[in-house]
């Protein structure tokens, strides 16, 4: 150990030693600027996203599916080495599902602060006697996450924060109704001793989750805001392309006068919702008596039955929380009232899951346009084939890409593993989902370069030229 400690220091000293003795670069001179030499082009057009060094690591993909394969997301996900599991219903998103879950979480962002609400972040770790106050320590039983700490203290991981954000705004005690509607959210880590967790990310034991709470003057006035937070899910929903139904739901243990969910229909769905095919009406089957098949609406239409995933819920809690943690706001009389309350969730990583389990095929993952964690994968040929003059242009295509496309920056990722054949690198393009691959082969050779594009939302493959592809891609929305 101690000749090679030595042969470091005589490295390090030399270094500093030359860097002593060489004279002081002056920032003025046309000889002292030609000495320094220029960045050449294919230097500077290089590529930086490539995809053999993208953290996905081939081991975990190759060691074999852990575990029982409850769902087609799940599987999808591991297989592409999105996610690992580190034990039962705890997972490690990987970089590429971090990408997703980031663009996810900014759309939330948008639709939230739209209708005026407020990110904040509250503690994971929740004192007991706030639960049971609210007497939801004992109601909600073994899946609350339990513990003490050193001091004997009863302490819970927090799964929703009702009690919490309550006690938060109780405790300001000058809060104008000039202040309300306050709506705030956060978008944390939330944690649900499931009893047997499966389908991967979509019942987890630990996930991620938007929720918001509202605090209103008046029940007219929080009927509203619940109002504006169902119509801001529908919009979320509709720019991911996901076909959720709204449907009345049971209060279950958050409590409230009135809720919905919004459920993505899917085969693996744990939710039976009932959709009555004449009028809007949609409701959970745990709302209505059994063997219902009426509409209890419109009277006249039939109720067909479907399975889906709940990926949203929102609840009208009125005065619950606030007439337990006194959380008033002066009224325009300058007299304390109660606040009427709401609360809304939104599943992030189950969002994730659940639109991966309807939308993608059963080989390969496909994302909602919006998530997808890269938009665009080129793939130059094989090193050595008689195509490899076109690995200059699928270099230089990348940097083009991202010079006129200023939305694609840093969402084109190249394919450098040329010691592989293009099928085997599209195979592995498909599999992951990107939603355009261009493969820069012998088209891109000829007079008039052309390029293939696969995209694969729709299956479609296309042979366009510089500027065909530069339109294509330049209506790709990004977030």
């Amino acid at each position: 150990m101690e000749p090679i400690m030595n042969q470091i220091r005589s490295r390090v000293f030399q270094r500093l030693h030359r860097a002593a003795v060489l004279p002081r670069r002056k920032h003025s001179g046309c000889a002292e600027q030609a000495a320094v030499p220029a960045p050449t082009n294919s230097r500077k057009n290089k590529p930086t996203l490539l995809v053999s060094r993208l953290y996905q690591p081939a081991n975990l993909r190759d060691m074999g599916l852990q575990g029982e394969m409850t769902c087609k997301s799940q599987r999808l996900m591991q297989q592409a080495g999105l996610i690992y599991q580190s034990n039962p219903g705890c997972y490690y998103y990987l970089p590429a599902t971090v990408r997703s879950m980031e663009k996810l979480v900014r759309v939330i962002d948008q639709e939230m602060q739209g209708i005026g609400g407020q990110k904040l972040d509250m503690p994971s770790l929740c004192s007991a006697d706030l639960w049971k106050t609210s007497e939801r320590w004992d109601l909600m039983g073994k899946e609350l996450f339990c513990l003490k700490d050193r001091h004997g203290a009863d302490y819970c991981l927090g799964p929703t924060h009702e009690e919490a954000v309550t006690t938060l705004v109780a405790h300001q005690a000058t809060l104008s109704y000039r202040q309300l509607p306050l709506l705030l959210y956060q978008i944390t880590r939330k944690f649900r001793d499931e009893p047997k967790p499966k389908f991967g990310l979509l019942r987890g034991r630990e996930f991620y989750m938007k929720d918001m709470y509202s605090f209103d003057v008046s029940e007219e006035a929080a009927y509203e805001t619940y109002e504006s937070v169902c119509q801001a899910y529908t919009r979320l929903f509709a720019r991911l392309g996901l076909r959720c139904v709204q449907v009345q739901a049971d209060t279950g243990n958050i409590g409230g006068k009135l809720s919905h969910e919004f459920q993505l229909p899917a085969d693996i769905g744990e939710d039976r919702i009932l959709v009555c095919g004449n009028c809007s009406f949609s409701a959970n089957v745990e709302t209505l008596s059994p063997d219902t098949s009426d509409c209890p609406n419109c009277k006249t239409g039939k109720l067909e039955e479907s399975k889906g995933v709940e990926v949203g819920h929102t609840f009208y809690l009125g005065k619950k929380y606030s007439n337990i943690f006194n959380a008033t706001f002066s009224s325009a009389q300058n007299k304390p009232c109660i606040a009427e309350m709401g609360c809304y969730g939104l599943g992030v990583t189950r969002i994730l899951a659940a639109a991966i389990e309807v939308l993608s095929t059963e080989e390969g993952i496909r994302w909602p346009g919006l998530l997808a964690p890269y938009q665009a994968c080129v793939v130059p040929p094989k090193k050595g084939s008689k195509m490899d003059g076109a690995a200059v242009l699928a270099e230089e295509l990348v940097h083009t890409l991202g010079e006129t496309l200023p939305r694609l920056r840093g969402e084109v990722v190249f394919d450098d593993r040329t010691q592989m054949t293009i099928g085997k690198r599209m195979k592995d393009a498909s599999r992951l989902g990107y939603p355009y691959v261009i493969v820069v082969g012998q088209g891109a050779l000829e007079e008039t370069p052309r390029f293939e594009v696969i995209c694969q939302q729709t299956g479609e493959t296309m042979f366009l030229s510089k500027d065909g592809l530069l339109d294509l891609l330049g209506r790709v929305e990004t977030v």
